[in-house]
């Protein structure tokens, strides 16, 4: 690379480091006085209209946006499992205790999750991957059992995480599978404004109510939310799959978990406890080994990469 590329290359790596890091930072703060699911649908409704309109300015018309009704289901599928089941229950996690750091290294498990799709759909991975794998659970287990958020509340909010994780893993497992358009800004579009919308259907039939008397604290942050870390964020992140060594891109895994633990430290004041340090440790450690281990090119079994479009 020259070095101006490499610069843009470092500079879209920062943006996907700090502001993915910090969105568990943005959701705590939200949900502190706004109802989750209503509050994260406005969020990515918003954030797919302000990327197509980008889009449809840029391509000179809104046909670059037009999907078939496969890719209608597909981008459908993504956005349940992504936006709603996954960043929706987060907020939900963290509305009901869970500290921002702490969803954030359990949500980090979500590759671990794909390599055991990956065994039960009989595709065997290397045995580096499986000892990660096993080693991310042990630290998953100190974190859940020792670890509870570092915070006086029940194991309900880290169940309600992890499942979080189990279907953002789902959804990025399927992605290939799914009718898709071949342009990711699409897929993004459409994937943030589907569940968007599925979100607030949701929040409006569990009883939610979504009222403009809000402090201004959780103005700034879902603005933050809408901005950088669904329109920005992701932008850096495709530019940087299309621009980058994936290996490279995926590091992103394993540091935005340290980003956010820090974040929470320093702006919530989120205890950081022994079990907190060690289960994060262990659980970021096994992430970076599996990536690392699947890296390598294979000649039968797919290679794990977080490639999915990733709408945190």
């Amino acid at each position: 690379m020259v070095p101006a590329r490499g610069g843009l290359v470092a500079a879209a790596l920062a943006i996907v480091y700090v502001v993915w890091g910090s969105t568990y930072l943005g959701i705590k703060i939200v949900v502190e006085d706004a109802p989750p699911m209503t509050s994260m649908g406005l969020r990515f409704v918003t954030a797919g209209l302000v990327l197509g309109i980008v889009l449809s300015v840029a391509h000179r018309g809104v046909g670059r946006l037009a999907l078939t009704r496969r890719q209608l289901a597909g981008t459908a599928f993504l956005g349940l499992t992504l936006p709603l089941l996954g960043n929706g229950l987060v907020s939900i996690g963290e509305q009901k205790g869970a500290t921002s750091g702490y969803a954030a290294l359990l949500i980090a498990v979500a590759p671990l999750i794909i390599v055991v799709f990956r065994l039960l759909e009989g595709d065997m991975p290397r045995p580096a991957t499986l000892v990660g794998v096993a080693l991310g659970f042990v630290g998953l287990a100190v974190l859940v059992v020792l670890g509870r958020g570092a915070g006086d509340f029940s194991v309900v909010p880290a169940l309600i995480v992890l499942f979080a994780a189990s279907c953002w893993a789902l959804g990025s497992y399927v992605q290939p599978r799914l009718w898709l358009p071949s342009d990711p800004f699409v897929v993004a579009v459409w994937e943030m404004v589907l569940g968007g919308l599925m979100m607030v259907a949701t929040g409006m039939a569990i009883g939610e109510r979504f009222t403009f008397d809000y402090p201004s604290t959780t103005w700034w942050a879902l603005s933050y939310l809408v901005v950088f870390g669904s329109v920005v964020g992701f932008t850096a992140y495709v530019w940087l799959v299309a621009n980058a060594p994936i290996s490279l891109v995926a590091t992103y895994a394993y540091v935005n978990p340290v980003i956010a633990v820090f974040l929470g430290w320093l702006i919530l004041d989120e205890a950081i406890t022994w079990p907190i340090v060690a289960g994060g440790t262990i659980v970021v450690a096994a992430v970076a080994l599996v990536i690392s281990a699947e890296r390598k090119p294979r000649v039968v079994a797919p290679v794990l990469e977080p490639e999915v479009l990733d709408a945190r």
